[in-house]
């Protein structure tokens, strides 16, 4: 029977700074969560996924101190107007780890709008949060549709209730001073 609890807790942290996997309720949709400075968590999400192996992780971060690179001082004002908020935005990953980059050499990040999780995030440290699901299928809008995907496989789920909007966050990437949307 699957570990399921109904909201943040210490539990959770220690469940998450051990190298294990959680689903969790984003700002978004629902997430498969992992310590992104772990690879074989990582790994793990990848596995349960089906995760296309080229494909980098959005990485959840409760501040910009969590970034693996500091950006350019010119893009400061933009993230700060975007986050915290539900914009994934793609920087240059030179500090970061080669399992986050994957073949891009860069890292989207997003800091979440709600403080639960930034709270998390401030004791976990930042966290991959790809959507939760296997890969083509569509995104679990609840947390009983998250365990019918990965049952046991996964350590710990939070139910965070139905999400009504499906709209993963809004993707960009910062170039030539301007941001593109991707998504």
């Amino acid at each position: 029977m699957p570990r399921v609890i109904m909201s943040f807790s210490d539990d959770l942290v220690a469940t998450l700074q051990v190298g294990s996997i959680a689903v969790v309720r984003t700002d978004t949709l629902y997430g498969v969560l992992c310590r992104a400075d772990d690879e074989q968590a990582v790994a793990r999400v990848y596995t349960l996924k089906h995760r296309d192996e080229s494909k980098s992780p959005i990485v959840l971060i409760a501040d910009q101190s969590q970034l693996y690179d500091i950006p350019h001082e010119s893009m400061l004002p933009a993230l700060d107007m975007m986050w915290p908020g539900p914009y994934s935005i793609i920087l240059p990953g030179v500090q970061a780890p080669h399992w986050i980059t994957r073949e891009n050499g860069s890292v989207a990040y997003r800091i979440p709008a709600r403080d639960d999780l930034r709270y998390l995030l401030k004791h976990t440290g930042p966290l991959i949060a790809p959507s939760a699901n296997p890969e083509g299928q569509p995104p679990a809008l609840t947390v009983q549709q998250a365990i019918d995907y990965f049952g046991d496989t996964v350590d710990i789920y939070v139910d965070g209730g139905e999400v009504s909007d499906t709209r993963p966050s809004t993707l960009l990437r910062f170039a030539d001073n301007k941001f593109e949307k991707l998504r």
